[in-house]
């Protein structure tokens, strides 16, 4: 357990896949990983807000209801990289990881009707602590060791209906899946053999969010977006073996198992209960957009397996508030191609639910992007920048400094459209 002061983080893991997320912070360590931003690279890049947002060739995976607008089949791909700069209050530290995020494919049913399927990365597990204690007369006693990577994807099916009244609901379904390993070794002065624990863990389940989504007019330009939708509470069930080993210095530096000491089987349920997400704004469609967006949810409960031994961390109830827009000049301008640019940009607070050693761990950022259109036709290279801070330094805890870049293909086409005959 993390207890004392944990003095170095040693960062890594930077495998681009699904299978194995990449991550690169010290908090990744608890439950079963970070949660990874399931937004799109044009929703952060204006302060994570797009609950309001729907439209007729672009993707926003907060809001399902916003589908039934769709009009263009729209295909979409995302990666994105994220520098870290660990501080413990005495070191610092930096490390990079890159992952893809997302893929996904939009369908135009109708001229009302929309269905979109993708899979994302829902958590992310990616981390190496070391964690020292000293006797009164700074000697080395005791040294710890945590190391871990995996994580959780999430394969999705949403359809939304478009109302001829400005009405729009919709729903989504996910299935979420994935593998957690995590290693602890541990040593003392003075004790020739040292130990280690290894945990490997299968995590599956299923979610199902709503939504509504409501667009009257306040001019013949200008329209009101509201937005509200919920992910309904659901379980994950995580299966894993637990193993201890006793372990020898065979060489300088290099240990070595020589026992079992236990070998368990563990099975624990993660509860997430109802998420729900409130959005508001006001625009001009493919003109201008400025909204606000906010999310809270109770706690989180872990229970069974290795949790029921935890008293050094908890989960506490989550929010998260952002405000954000976009302006696009012109959308079909022959003139300038930068008139055909759209500019995000956008801030967040949020209250992560993690609490370590009885300490809220936080994060607040801000956030800018464009999309570059490419052709002809309705598809964009979209760039997304976010930097800000999470954690603190208080109570033996660690602060990050994260810089992301993100960065989304997105291609436009007709599909099955009748063809003319002259």
């Amino acid at each position: 357990m993390i207890k004392k002061k944990i003095v170095i983080a040693i960062l890594f893991f930077s495998t681009i896949s699904f299978a194995q997320t990449t991550n690169s912070s010290p908090y990744s360590l608890f439950g079963i990983g970070d949660q990874v931003n399931l937004k799109t690279v044009e929703e952060i890049a204006m302060g994570q807000m797009g609950g309001a947002l729907n439209s007729e060739y672009q993707l926003s995976f907060t809001n399902p209801a916003s589908y039934g607008s769709l009009s263009w089949t729209t295909y979409v791909f995302s990666g994105a990289n994220k520098t870290t700069i660990v501080n413990d209050g005495d070191q610092t530290q930096t490390s990079s990881a890159a992952a893809l995020t997302y893929i996904a494919l939009g369908i135009p049913i109708r001229d009302n009707q929309g269905l979109v399927m993708g899979l994302q990365l829902n958590t992310a597990v990616g981390y190496g602590l070391v964690d020292q204690r000293f006797d009164d007369n700074g000697n080395l006693v005791e040294l710890d060791r945590y190391f871990g990577n995996g994580g959780t994807n999430r394969v999705f099916v949403g359809y939304g209906y478009q109302f001829p009244f400005d009405l729009s609901l919709g729903a989504e379904v996910a299935y979420v899946f994935g593998s957690i390993d995590n290693n602890v070794i541990n040593r003392r002065s003075g004790v020739q053999l040292a130990t280690q624990h290894i945990s490997d863990s299968y995590v599956k389940g299923t979610s199902l969010k709503v939504g509504a989504h409501f667009a009257p007019n306040i001019t013949d330009r200008i329209k009101l977006k509201v937005g509200v939708s919920g992910e309904l509470e659901s379980e994950l069930s995580e299966d894993g073996d637990e193993t201890i080993f006793s372990l020898i210095n065979v060489d300088d530096g290099v240990l070595r198992p020589v026992d079992t000491l236990s070998s368990n089987e563990f099975k624990a349920t993660i509860t997430s209960p109802l998420k729900t997400t409130l959005s508001a704004g006001i625009g001009e469609d493919n003109k201008w957009f400025v909204g606000a967006e906010y999310s809270f949810q109770n706690a989180l409960d872990f229970s069974g397996g290795i949790y029921d031994d935890i008293d050094f961390y908890r989960y506490d109830s989550y929010s998260n508030i952002s405000v954000g827009g976009y302006y696009l000049p012109k959308v079909n301008s022959i003139s300038s191609y930068f008139n055909r640019v759209t500019y995000r940009a956008g801030f967040h607070y949020q209250k992560t639910g993690l609490v370590v050693n009885d300490t809220e761990i936080n994060e607040y950022g801000m956030s800018f992007g464009v999309s570059l259109p490419i052709g002809l036709k309705l598809s964009n290279v979209n760039l997304g920048f976010e930097l800000g801070k999470r954690g603190t330094t208080d109570n033996n805890l660690i602060e990050e400094n994260f810089y992301n870049f993100r960065m989304s293909l997105s291609l436009n086409d007709k599909w099955f459209r009748k063809q003319k005959i002259f």
